[in-house]
């Protein structure tokens, strides 16, 4: 079950690694410039972050075997129909099919660990499944940038259709048991306005530049979105069973760590936006090139997250969560110093370096900052908004590009996403500063008297019958 889980988030993560790699590659040949590129990102990411917590009640209602068979099963087709597509519009609709069938697989593949492991074990499978999706992020770009330079872009989509048969077959020899909730109610109209309300104001950030902010085609969009936005929060305040329980954002760790979670993830989704289009586009680097100019990053985070989690589990999450993105971000306007020609040793790497130690920092408090904040029965709810949380901040800040880069991308441009990248850390940073608790210290007494936690005696209260 574990190889299962592993490959079927393996393949979404990995998509959405590899991607940027291959954009000036895509606009080459479908054309389109910076909106098609800003688009074959987002379609992905709108239907994903939107979708990703329907896909956990679809999980419950119908069996997390049965989601996750198809969620493979379509994200292997709508692979295969961006591989061949003809136009970058037939190109943009694949990939906003393919987040359908991606938001299908990491709730479903989640859900196979906490229904078949216990306790222990169970942390263990968690601990390997988060390295299996580190390999995708770290792959994906190499993998990418040699694919795009050696047989073309369209060979990153290809390369998803082999471990999705592995993990159909590993399903179909390990005839793997589902489990299936009883009760569960989805969200239909809540999941329409979500899905809606993130489109329209995304169509109308990425196209205000062809068409001007006064025009109808943009205004329609913006304020149909932001009333279907306000509608959701509506919806999901009277709806029996929300996709998105609001009052999981009274409590405050959670709540402010989401708040950090959207700057953060905003800046990561724009600064390797564009740091890998203006090497590639501007400063003439090959695609594989452009790939190993991030590798530093998760190297460092390897070899630091834990040690950083470790230390952030004896001494509170706060301050790591203040310091880390700050450090990140004085990374990011290290970068300010590029020019052309670019020396990637002096001119960015020092920067790439800094912002490596700062997100190595950050992401293991932050994570245990948001899960530690509520019960372990809402901890699997809790993972499924910061997931949704931070895929539609990325959503956000890739549509924001054009925006500010003014529809083309020189290095004048650079220097104002960059300088944008770091701010936005900068405030993940301070807002955690103002916003996060950390939790007190057990007494002393208590830990000598073995007194059961909280936790613990909440296992017991609801530990399961024989």
């Amino acid at each position: 079950m574990l190889w299962i889980a592993i490959l079927a988030s393996f393949v979404s993560f990995l998509d959405g690694s590899v991607i940027n790699v291959a954009l000036p590659a895509i606009s080459r040949e479908l054309g389109g410039g910076l909106t098609t590129q800003q688009w074959v990102v987002d379609a992905y990411l709108i239907t994903l972050g939107s979708l990703i917590l329907v896909a956990g009640s679809l999980s419950d209602l119908l069996g997390r075997v049965v989601v996750l068979r198809a969620g493979l099963i379509g994200f292997g087709a709508t692979s295969v129909m961006c591989a061949l597509a003809p136009t970058a519009d037939w190109l943009v609709l694949a990939r906003a099919l393919q987040g359908v069938a991606g938001a299908l697989l990491v709730p479903s593949s989640l859900a196979l660990i906490t229904s078949n492991f216990d306790e222990a074990p169970r942390a263990k499978a968690i601990g390997q499944w988060t390295a299996g999706t580190t390999v995708a992020f770290i792959a994906g770009p190499l993998l990418g940038g040699v694919l795009v330079d050696s047989v073309g872009w369209r060979w990153i989509f290809g390369i998803n259709v082999l471990p999705i048969a592995v993990t159909l077959y590993l399903l179909a020899v390990l005839r793997a048991k589902d489990v299936r909730k009883k009760g569960v109610r989805i969200d239909y109209p809540g999941a329409v306005l979500c899905v809606l309300g993130l489109a329209g104001p995304v169509y109308a950030l990425i196209e205000q530049g062809n068409y001007g902010w006064g025009s109808p085609l943009i205004l329609m969009p913006l304020a149909l979105g932001i009333l279907c936005l306000a509608g959701f929060i509506w919806r999901e305040r009277t709806a029996h069973q929300p996709l998105l329980p609001l009052s999981l954002f009274s409590v405050r760790n959670f709540a402010v760590g989401n708040v950090a979670t959207a700057f953060i993830y905003a800046a990561l989704s724009i600064g390797g936006f564009i740091i890998v289009l203006f090497l590639q586009q501007v400063a003439g680097f090959p695609a594989t090139m452009a790939a190993l100019v991030l590798l530093p990053v998760s190297i460092v985070n390897i070899l630091l997250a834990s040690w950083f989690g470790s230390l952030a589990g004896r001494f509170g999450p706060r301050w790591f969560m203040a310091f880390g993105p700050a450090l990140a971000g004085g990374g990011y306007f290290l970068m300010l110093a590029t020019e052309i020609p670019v020396n990637y040793w002096t001119q960015l790497m020092p920067g790439i370096l800094l912002f490596a130690v700062g997100l190595s920092a950050t992401v293991a408090p932050l994570t245990a900052a948001i899960l530690g904040s509520v019960s372990e029965q809402q901890a699997g709810i809790g993972s499924a908004v910061n997931n949704a949380v931070s895929r539609v901040a990325g959503l956000i800040g890739i549509a924001l590009v054009g925006l500010v880069l003014g529809g083309k991308l020189e290095l004048d441009g650079f220097h104002r996403m960059v300088a944008v990248t770091a701010v936005l850390l900068i405030l993940g940073g301070i807002v955690s500063a103002v916003g996060i608790q950390n939790r007190p210290k057990r007494p002393a007494l208590r830990a000598r008297q073995k007194v059961p936690s909280q936790s613990t005696r909440s296992r017991q209260i609801f530990k399961p019958g024989p």
